[in-house]
């Protein structure tokens, strides 16, 4: 079971709501997934909304919807985005992007740490999504972050864990979970970095882009589930040379 903040969760498999073809398709993906967290844009949102299309088809008594502050260009922006996703949820948990370069959408660190900051002292359970830095996870979780979020590679590519080598030091020196997002494109990534010790992975683009959402869906929620078991199991060793598995003398005695 994961722990965020106090809240638990038995599924590792956080998805977002972006890119669906309807809302119909996007809570078949999330029913096939067994999430039971999801991301939606607070840009998409509408507050005043009687039923916001954003949450249209999602059961909030099953999936937590967490609000997250995609398209922000600074920490005050995300600050206003991070309210108006309260207002929206009545809950103050957030994903926090703050992404100025609409070509890369590379998130911005220091703005990244500034908002955490202000949104912790607002109250807030904040889940910042960051580049694959070591020091920077190690200051967002001082700043009092609930988890950390390093990029595998950059937002929509699905290239996988281009990262992999800063989020085995990120995971290592972690005190907080940590949550693998954006660029995971196959279930075989998701594992991979389940198998070295992530805490959970968050997958949008692979799901909507492909042909059988709910099909990719069940893919990766079992391909979570096994790169978890082999983690908690301890992986064999690597060794240069041939190693029997069976002993070579006194077998047929």
């Amino acid at each position: 079971m994961l722990v965020i903040a106090g809240r638990s969760f038995l599924s590792r498999f956080f998805i977002g709501s972006g890119k669906f073809a309807s809302p119909e398709i996007l809570a078949q993906t999330i029913s096939a997934s067994g999430s039971q967290l999801v991301t939606v844009a607070i840009r998409r949102a509408d507050p005043a909304a009687r039923v916001d299309p954003a949450l249209a088809g999602i059961d909030q008594e099953l999936v937590l919807v967490l609000p997250n502050t995609s398209g922000a260009r600074d920490a005050q922006e995300a600050l206003r985005l991070a309210r108006l996703g309260a207002a929206l949820t009545g809950h103050r948990w957030v994903k926090l992007e703050v992404t100025p370069d609409p070509a890369s959408l590379l998130p911005d660190g220091v703005e990244t740490l500034k908002a955490t900051e202000l949104l912790v002292a607002e109250g807030f359970t904040v889940l910042p999504y960051m580049n694959a830095d070591p020091i920077l996870a190690l200051r967002l979780q001082d700043a009092g972050a609930a988890t950390v979020m390093p990029l595998a590679a950059p937002i929509g590519t699905n290239k996988g864990l281009r990262t992999a080598d800063l989020i085995a030091i990120i995971i290592e020196n972690a005190r907080v979970p940590v949550i693998v997002d954006a660029g995971i494109g196959l279930p075989s990534h998701a594992a991979e970095a389940m198998e070295m010790g992530a805490d959970a992975v968050l997958v949008n683009t692979a799901l909507a882009t492909s042909r059988d959402p709910g099909l990719m869906a069940s893919a990766f929620r079992h391909a979570v589930i096994a790169g978890r078991e082999a983690f908690l199991a301890g992986p064999g060793g690597v060794y240069d040379r041939a190693n029997a598995s069976s002993p070579l003398t006194g077998f047929l005695r």
